[in-house]
């Protein structure tokens, strides 16, 4: 499948929130924001159980159809499993607290992409020391505070951010309570992407609202 170089798949970002899609479902919200212009999908469920997200994972993966990367929060297994599956997944998305980088890069191997939360600069340090090809990108945040992922660390703001992506050496894309008012800002802050949930998965019509998060970044 190989492994997509991340200045394609940051600019505009979806992470997905089953209930804030609802009532529609998660793989139409994706379709839809897809059309409008998302350049990358994260499945991220923290209420289903393993066989429950992969098979959410499979049904985004068919979706998507190869038109973007498909990563899943946190979960080396369903993403091992959805791969066993036949479903074009593209790597694993982890955090401080999930299984250590090195370990995930050795599991699932040189073509998959590798995600890593990051909102110190000591775990912007850890990150640093690790051998090359390890991560592939840096999500940094909470920018704002979002009700979306209750347990992020204090926000950053812009200004936070663009302090540490300028010591970073991986690019990194924004996360946290984003919305289009952000955008330009944030890209000038040095951020690769932009990460969202809410923008898109609450939106009435989540292809318009990732065209205008799209438009919004590339102004």
């Amino acid at each position: 499948m190989g492994r997509p170089d991340p200045s394609s798949y940051l600019p505009l970002y979806l992470v997905t929130d089953t209930a804030l899609c609802s009532p529609r479902s998660v793989p139409e919200v994706v379709a839809a924001a897809i059309s409008g212009g998302v350049t990358c999908v994260q499945v991220r469920d923290k209420q289903a159980g393993g066989r429950e997200l992969v098979d959410l994972l499979v049904a985004v993966a068919a979706a998507v159809d190869g038109r973007v990367p498909v990563l899943v929060d946190d979960r080396v297994d369903v993403f091992l499993a959805a791969r066993a599956r036949g479903a074009q997944v593209h790597g694993v998305h982890v955090g401080q607290s999930d299984i250590p980088a090195a370990l995930v890069r050795e599991i699932v191997g040189v073509d998959a992409v590798v995600g890593l939360s990051a909102a110190t600069p000591e775990q912007f340090a850890v990150t640093a020391a690790l051998p090359t090809g390890t991560v592939d990108y840096l999500g940094v945040g909470a920018v704002h505070a979002t009700s979306t992922k209750p347990d992020h660390p204090a926000p950053l703001g812009i200004d936070g951010f663009a302090h540490l992506a300028a010591t970073a050496h991986l690019p990194c894309v924004a996360i946290g309570g984003i919305s289009g008012a952000d955008a330009a800002p944030l890209r000038r802050a040095g951020a690769a992407g932009i990460a969202v949930v809410s923008a898109i998965c609450a939106a009435p019509t989540p292809a318009g609202a990732a065209r205008a998060l799209l438009t919004a970044w590339n102004s």
